[in-house]
């Protein structure tokens, strides 16, 4: 498969935005280098290190996001979606860099290379590691290890975003619990559920390469006898009330779910739901209460907010 590799150059400050308008075309995965994280990183020692810090430049500023398209036969009309974004962020902030797309055609072989050199095994929360299927990792004895090959679907643990949601998980998620990943991309969630001890976990999403992936990721775990992924359009294909619903998508379709949510959450149950920028914060919570959900934590990294709520008995 064939894949159209888009590059933005931006700053540290407008990373969050931009990575989010590729997000929304529908990018399978984005890679961030900033040689801000990189100075950071290298300044702590024993931090965990998800970054080569040879792969480019940490002496500049330049900040350079890059997403992955499929080409498909809507593809010019995702890339001037991608144009005009960018062109209504440049002119509503000026700090925000260039804000220039270049665009350059990769197979899958070199996809998959460029992505496995920005990504190491990653410590998350309590005790959660997610480890790449390609790395060597020798765990402590509390460190609950989540293998993953994340292919072309989202979701490597080192987003802000799916950070947020394996925090969540990590503190409100009960052993025994029936719990429904939607949108579930790489299975990271999913994976991450059953090894807290989820009794059941049922994934979704609507991209057949995320299904795909995801299974084979839950095969990796060893975890087939507790997860069980399918296609589905959000909550279409959910039968039944689950404990918990967890979520990494976009605020719009988290407040496009919110009118169902009810049918398939059990009384006092929880939902996670992450992947919303935080100009869209108030909004996502106006209709988590306007549809019954009691907001118990709001977790915040850069500009990505998650928000975990219980809906009321």
């Amino acid at each position: 498969m064939e894949w159209m590799e888009l590059i933005i150059d931006t700053t540290t400050e407008g990373t969050d935005l931009t990575a989010n308008i590729l997000y929304e075309a529908g990018a399978a995965g984005v890679v961030i280098e900033d040689p801000q994280d990189i100075r950071a990183l290298l300044q702590q020692k024993g931090s965990w290190d998800y970054i080569d810090p040879g792969i480019f430049n940490a002496e500049g500023d330049r900040v350079l996001v890059k997403g992955y398209l499929p080409l498909e036969d809507d593809l010019d009309e995702r890339l001037a979606a991608v144009r005009g974004k960018l062109k209504a962020m440049k002119n509503k902030h000026n700090a925000f860099g260039f804000l220039e797309l270049t665009a350059g055609q990769v197979g899958d072989e070199e996809w998959a290379q460029n992505w496995k050199k920005y990504y190491k095994p990653v410590k998350i929360g309590q005790n959660i590691v997610i480890k790449p299927s390609w790395e060597d990792y020798t765990p402590r004895e509390e460190d609950i290890v989540v293998v993953l090959d994340p292919g072309m679907a989202f979701g490597t643990g080192t987003h802000e975003s799916t950070v947020l949601c394996i925090e969540l998980l990590e503190r409100y998620l009960s052993k025994g619990d029936r719990v429904v990943d939607i949108g579930c991309g790489s299975g990271i969630l999913a994976v991450t559920a059953a090894k807290l001890g989820a009794k059941s976990v049922e994934a979704y999403d609507i991209d057949i390469v995320a299904v795909k992936v995801a299974g084979e990721n839950v095969s990796l775990n060893k975890m087939d006898e507790v997860i069980r992924v399918e296609r589905g359009n959000l909550l279409d294909g959910v039968r039944g009330r689950a404990h918990l619903i967890v979520s990494n998508i976009a605020a719009d379709v988290i407040i496009r779910m919110c009118g169902t949510i009810g049918v398939h959450l059990k009384p006092e149950g929880m939902f996670i739901a992450s992947g919303i920028i935080g100009e869209r914060l108030e909004e996502v919570k106006r209709t988590f209460e306007d549809n019954g959900l009691e907001i118990v934590e709001e977790l915040r990294q850069n500009d990505w907010r998650a928000l975990a709520a219980r809906m009321k008995g």
